[in-house]
């Protein structure tokens, strides 16, 4: 059926078009946006949807998160993070099963369809069960199978990976995948060449967390025998597509590297603040332009999938640690919502474009 939203206050990403226009139509055939314009006729048979006192603005991206991870809310108040992974939720990731993921997964996709994402980037494992959710709630997923070396058991997660790959790539239209690479401090430098090798020949983003706190920064340090983990970036990350989670503890010669190497950042506040992790320096990032997305972690650190909360709170501490209040305004915040998202997981093109009559 074709619809027709009338009316409404149309807030738009597109660099052809004015930020905010009002009385604006947006007219949509089988699924896809046709025509965008104050006056629109239908065809007959048409629904009808009037959005006057309405806003009309793209579906959120939400490009870091653990989706089966909803029934973990609320489970690390007093933790750090490496102990919250290791004394609680790594015991119970073991004890999951497919219908769980599943399930849990269902769960996290009704919670972001609820609050206006329509796009997620997922890192977790029993990745079936997950798209599953996904295609029967008609989400767009990017997601992976997250491989490490805790427990020698990176050979049965490598292969995991590539029976995904085998499987799913190109099934569905809404599902894309990529590498997930769970963190440089669980994984060394084996596994991690064989990962961006695997990124690169299928031509895939590679997605992982990246200095999330401080003791994650002396682990990567010791553990490649570098002096900045930056340097496994530049040895090893060089023409990748590379999305890193947190970032937080980046120094500004090491976000100019970042930048120098095209890399995205998931920024994920909430989650970080609540880990006592510390406040990433976005500004800093977005000023030597990195492209700096926006990302909610799983429930069990980040409380909820609500991307509106996290723009709130990434305007907010940005004005405030850096003392300006002229930092982060809602529309470049909106961006890092929306359409930096969509760059930072390779579909900037597919989530941008809408089909001309």
């Amino acid at each position: 059926m074709d619809i027709l939203i009338k009316n409404c206050t149309l807030i738009s990403m597109a660099y052809d078009r004015p930020e905010i226009e009002e009385n604006m139509s947006i007219y949509i055939e089988n699924g896809t946006i046709t025509q965008i314009a104050q006056d629109i006729t239908p065809e007959i048979g048409a629904h009808i949807i009037d959005a006057r006192g309405k806003i009309c603005m793209p579906g959120l991206i939400n490009t870091h998160t653990h989706l089966a991870m909803s029934i973990f809310r609320e489970t690390l108040d007093g933790y750090t993070l490496q102990d919250w992974l290791t004394e609680k939720i790594w015991t119970m990731e073991d004890k999951l099963t497919r219908e769980d993921i599943y399930h849990a997964s269902l769960l996290s996709c009704i919670e972001m369809i609820s609050t206006g994402t329509t796009t997620a980037n997922d890192q977790y494992f029993m990745a079936e069960d997950t798209i599953r959710s996904a295609v029967e709630t008609g989400m767009r997923l990017q997601l992976t199978r997250t491989v490490n070396d805790v427990a020698d058991m990176q050979s049965e997660r490598m292969k995991e990976l590539e029976e995904l790959v085998e499987n799913y790539q190109g099934k569905y239209d809404t599902i894309t995948l990529n590498v997930g690479l769970h963190g440089l401090y669980t994984t060394g430098r084996d596994t991690t060449r064989k990962l961006v090798a695997s990124a690169r020949a299928y031509k895939y983003p590679i997605h992982m967390h990246f200095c999330e706190n401080q003791k994650e920064v002396e682990d990567i340090k010791r553990n490649y025998g570098v002096e900045s983990p930056v340097d496994i970036l530049e040895e090893y990350f060089e023409d990748t597509h590379t999305i890193l989670a947190h970032s937080v503890k980046l120094t500004d010669d090491e976000i100019r590297k970042i930048s120098r190497l095209g890399i995205s950042v998931a920024h994920c506040p909430v989650s970080n603040l609540r880990l006592g992790c510390g406040v990433a320096k976005v500004q800093k990032m977005l000023e030597h332009g990195v492209n700096v997305a926006l990302g909610t972690d799983g429930q069990g650190s980040g409380s909820n999938l609500d991307m509106f909360e996290q723009m709130k709170f990434s305007a907010l501490l940005q004005k405030g640690i850096f003392e300006n209040s002229k930092n982060m305004d809602s529309y470049e915040v909106l961006q890092m919502a929306t359409i930096n998202g969509a760059k930072a997981l390779g579909l900037e093109d597919e989530i941008r474009k809408y089909r001309k009559r």
